[in-house]
């Protein structure tokens, strides 16, 4: 490591020689193997990225140039070439280093993106207050790992290309092979050609004024661009950039970093609106990753740095219980087909790819497409089940509204990672989908609290036909099945614990209700509240959109209703059953429990639940209180308007 620990900024990398940089990208490698297998995180899309990023921050002048880079999971070798390689020990964990891009961590980190296709808009938006403010220095925008698939992407291309007096320089980060490299001398010859101003300018005055020139002159222009236009589109991959207006530069080898300076540099002093199409390779120089064909060592957990051999234990996950019942269901029905936003594995839906390729389709990271082609298979006579991550169900809100919705069309959306997800930070975890599905009329919304109710839950959403249904569940192990002792309507009782005898006429104490994965921490949690005397009686919705008619009878036959779920607190479950508990005139008083709506800082799914008092002993503590309070005191410090006789009642007891 004897020239990475001399790297304390981009300027100490600016200083070194050439010919030492392929040994720095070597150690920046085999800090990364080492440091990544030991805490988790996105390895390949960084080993990928090496040269590049060396060659982007001795070209550019961060912060003075601003480098947005899309998506931010890229960006570990950013975080070392401006100064953090002490971070690296704590990667992804309470109080360590971002996985992604942190303006709290560095003056070189501008946006916090981990939700892809948003930088071009960024960099549109920062060079036109550039523009505006009279600022020195350039926008760059490294766009990668399929973040062109998104359509916001393109809309922001769209707009970059309507103004030649705002520079943007937009590297492509093309580790997918979508096109053939054309690498060598004379593709660089022609790029540096095609960005020399008087070039650009004879151009200009051709077009000006040939057109003018009697008869011929609009002809002999239209002859002169069509034959630079196929010279180019002949050797280069670019007509679909340069159709839009923008400049195109490559393909460039991403692994070279000499002629990624030299791309960079030319297109720095072009001056306008350029792309810089870079071939890379993902997980480039680590043999486990490259030979990874799944996904090139995407994101593993910890693993070992010889072997590439995962450190984790195995366990059954709810993706892997989703998607093997997946596959049983494609065998009973042909109707259903699946959907995914470049997230087949991930997911679990490559076994239902492998057994019915034909009825699967990954459109890419573009959300807001999947949900309106789901709508148009729904339409076509088809079942469509939509399996996305849940934080990235917000970004096609209105496609499952009013695309789907609407229509009353049968989509199931499948949410993955829902609730606290933990180290990947606050963009990433899923704790909005409760809260916004809650808005659309007709949307059926199921939380299954194990892997027996999420293959019973699927099931019962695949046989609606007149509406959309959701089903969401956590990241990480599903745990043992939690069965039923009782029904109530369709909600299943979990467990009744008997609190002090009751004083004539007196509901009982607590009627608890677990939202899906919340229900084995209300199990223990009502344990410890009967301990203290107080009666709980577990219900499991099952369906928490819309919320069964039997919950107004248990409401009224007990004296407190409480909701635990694992999703933002506002508008979610615990607002439904306040408002369903007294729009149906029960007086019964309702306190929830979930997500205080805030973006959670990264720690583990264990550490952010205890911070937020959603474990089984803190729950148990506020509910006991909320219990033992006077009836109209929420149980939360607030004052309350008491009753004499249910004072006398409490106190006798």
């Amino acid at each position: 490591m004897e020239l990475l620990e001399k790297i304390h900024s981009p300027e100490d990398l600016r200083s070194l020689a050439p010919s030492q940089l392929p040994d720095l990208a070597s150690e920046i490698r085999d800090f990364l193997v080492s440091a990544v297998s030991k805490t988790g995180g996105h390895i390949g899309p960084n080993l990928g990225v090496v040269e590049l990023t060396i060659a982007l921050h001795r070209v550019f002048e961060s912060p003075r140039d601003q480098l947005l880079f899309d998506t931010g999971h890229q960006t570990y070798v950013h975080k070392l070439l401006t100064g953090r390689r002490a971070g690296f020990d704590r990667l992804r964990q309470r109080g360590g280093l971002s996985g992604y891009p942190s303006r709290a961590e560095s003056e070189h980190d501008f946006i916090e993106n981990s939700h892809a296709s948003t930088a071009l808009s960024y960099a549109d938006g920062l060079a036109k207050a550039r523009q505006l403010l009279d600022l020195d220095g350039c926008v760059v925008a490294v766009v990668g790992d399929g973040a062109l698939t998104g359509g916001m992407a393109w809309e922001a291309l769209n707009n970059i290309a309507a103004c030649e007096e705002r520079p943007v320089v937009i590297v492509v980060n093309d580790n997918g092979r979508s096109y053939s490299p054309t690498i060598g001398g004379f593709a660089s010859h022609l790029a540096s050609l095609r960005l020399d101003p008087d070039y650009e300018n004879a151009m200009r005055l051709v077009k000006r004024v040939m057109p003018q020139a009697p008869v011929a002159g609009a002809a002999v222009y239209e002859a002169l661009h069509a034959l630079k236009k196929g010279l180019k589109d002949a050797l280069a991959p670019q007509a679909m950039f340069e159709d839009l207006g923008l400049k195109y530069v490559g393909p460039v080898d991403g692994h070279d970093v000499h002629s990624l300076e030299e791309a960079l540099r030319a297109a720095r002093a072009y001056g306008r609106p350029v792309i810089v199409h870079c071939v890379t390779r993902k997980g480039h120089g680590y043999a486990p990753a490259e030979e990874d064909t799944e996904d090139c060592f995407h994101g593993p957990a910890a693993f070992d740095p010889e072997t590439g051999r995962s450190r984790a234990a195995s366990a059954t996950s709810w993706s892997n219980v989703f998607g093997s019942e997946m596959v049983k269901i494609g065998a009973e029905r042909s109707d259903v087909v699946a959907l995914t936003a470049a997230m087949l594995h991930p997911t679990g839906l490559a076994g239902f790819a492998e057994a019915y390729p034909d009825r699967l389709f990954d459109v890419g990271i573009a959300e807001q497409h999947a949900a309106t082609s789901a709508a148009g298979l729904a339409m076509g006579g088809l079942h469509p089940v939509m399996a996305v991550y849940a934080t990235f169900l917000n970004r096609a809100f209105d496609q499952v509204l009013m695309d789907v919705a609407l229509h009353r069309l049968p989509v199931t959306f499948v949410l993955d990672r829902a609730g606290v997800t933990g180290n990947d930070g606050p963009s990433h975890n899923g704790m909005w989908d409760m809260s916004i599905l809650q808005l659309v009329p007709g949307l059926r919304l199921a939380a299954p609290r194990d892997g027996a109710r999420l293959r019973e839950l699927l099931r019962e959403a695949l046989k609606v036909s007149d509406g959309p249904t959701a089903v969401r569940f956590p990241k990480g192990a599903v745990g043992d099945d939690i069965d039923a002792v009782d029904k109530l309507g369709t909600m299943d009782v979990l467990t009744r614990f008997a609190g002090l005898p009751p004083v004539d006429g007196e509901p009982a104490d607590v009627l608890l209700v677990a939202a899906g994965s919340m229900a084995r921490v209300c199990v223990d949690a009502a344990g410890l509240i009967a301990e203290q005397g107080v009666g709980v009686t577990v219900v499991d919705p099952r369906w928490v959109k819309p919320l069964d008619p039997a919950l107004i009878d248990a409401a009224r036959e007990h004296s407190r209703v409480v909701v635990v779920e694992d999703n933002g607190r506002v508008g979610a479950v615990g607002d439904a059953v306040a408002r369903y508990v007294s729009d149906s005139g029960v007086m019964t008083p309702v306190r929830a429990f979930g997500i205080p709506q805030e973006f959670l800082e990264q720690a583990s799914r264990a550490e952010i639940l205890a911070d937020i008092g959603l474990t089984a002993q803190d729950l148990a503590d506020d509910i006991t209180l909320f219990a033992q309070s006077p009836l109209d005191d929420p149980g939360d410090g607030r004052p309350a308007r008491t009753p004499p006789e249910r004072s006398m009642v409490r106190a006798e007891r």
